[in-house]
């Protein structure tokens, strides 16, 4: 996760304390940061800040898939 290393994470507002979602770390140049928050030490995922935000919007509904 070296691409990772100073990453900041954080879960969604609308999240519970229970640890089943997912966490995102956007404090990076060029890259979102994706990560289970019941493991943090696990695997994470680095994406184009683009690709991200198409991810987002497809997951809300407002994008439909190519």
């Amino acid at each position: 996760m070296s691409g990772l290393s100073g990453a900041v994470w954080r879960k969604s507002s609308r999240s519970s304390a229970s640890n089943q979602c997912v966490e995102v770390a956007t404090n990076l140049p060029g890259i979102v940061g994706v990560r289970d928050s019941k493991d943090p030490a696990g695997v994470a995922l680095a994406v184009a800040p683009t690709a991200f935000d198409a991810f987002v919007r497809f997951a809300a509904g407002c994008a439909t898939a190519r």
